[in-house]
């Protein structure tokens, strides 16, 4: 989860201003978190919750966003209406799925991968936080694959094992590196056209940084 928070920090100048370098600063003055992180640490306050405690997901989701002004970027169009003012979406003015492929639910789920000590519980409950609002078979898709490889790198597979399971298991192509992929990529707000490129982005990462 620092991990998720730190790169959507650095992240958060390039977003609308991409860059093609991989020399630019980590942070300026501008450098913030945003929804993602917002939604991240709702999803893992949820999961942690005690049984006792326990608020709905919905009710995690939407009291973070209500509670903590986002600084930097924004709420996708229909998640935000889905949050703030689900009777434009609705008839009966209830929260529902909105079938959405966007990239948020693979930007709030880290914590389902450090969480949970099995490959179907991980898939499980990364498709119990993706389908609330993204339940379009790519949105679930992409929570479960980003889920699932920190899962496995927290029990220490390999990277190529890595690759190879998440390419057998969720048909993304991971065979390609970031020196490939960064000549013509530009902004893309979905999961089947964000996750395998970030996935791959670790796979070809040698430290940290």
């Amino acid at each position: 989860m620092l991990g998720a928070i730190i790169g959507d920090i650095v992240g958060s100048v390039y977003e609308f201003n991409n860059t093609k370098t991989v020399f630019f600063p980590f942070y300026s003055k501008e450098s913030n978190f945003t929804d993602d992180s917002i939604m991240t640490i709702a999803v893992a306050d949820y999961l942690m919750c005690p049984p006792e405690y326990h608020e709905s997901l919905e009710g995690k989701l939407v009291g973070f966003a209500r509670q903590y002004e986002c600084p930097k970027g924004g709420y996708g169009g229909r998640f935000r209406k889905w949050l703030f003012h689900p009777e434009e979406l609705s008839k009966d003015g209830k929260r529902h799925p909105i079938n959405s492929w966007g990239n948020g639910s693979a930007m709030r789920v880290s914590s389902v991968g450090w969480l949970y000590n099995s490959l179907e519980r991980v898939e499980e409950m990364a498709k119990h936080t993706a389908e609330i609002t993204h339940n379009h078979p790519e949105g679930i898709k992409g929570a479960q694959a980003t889920a699932v490889a920190i899962y496995m790198a927290r029990k220490g597979c390999s990277k190529e094992e890595i690759r190879d399971f998440i390419e057998g298991r969720y048909g993304y192509d991971l065979h390609r590196t970031c020196d490939q992929i960064r000549p013509t990529y530009k902004f893309d707000e979905s999961c089947q056209g964000t996750v395998p490129e970030a996935i791959i982005a670790f796979l070809d990462s040698h430290d940290f940084e």
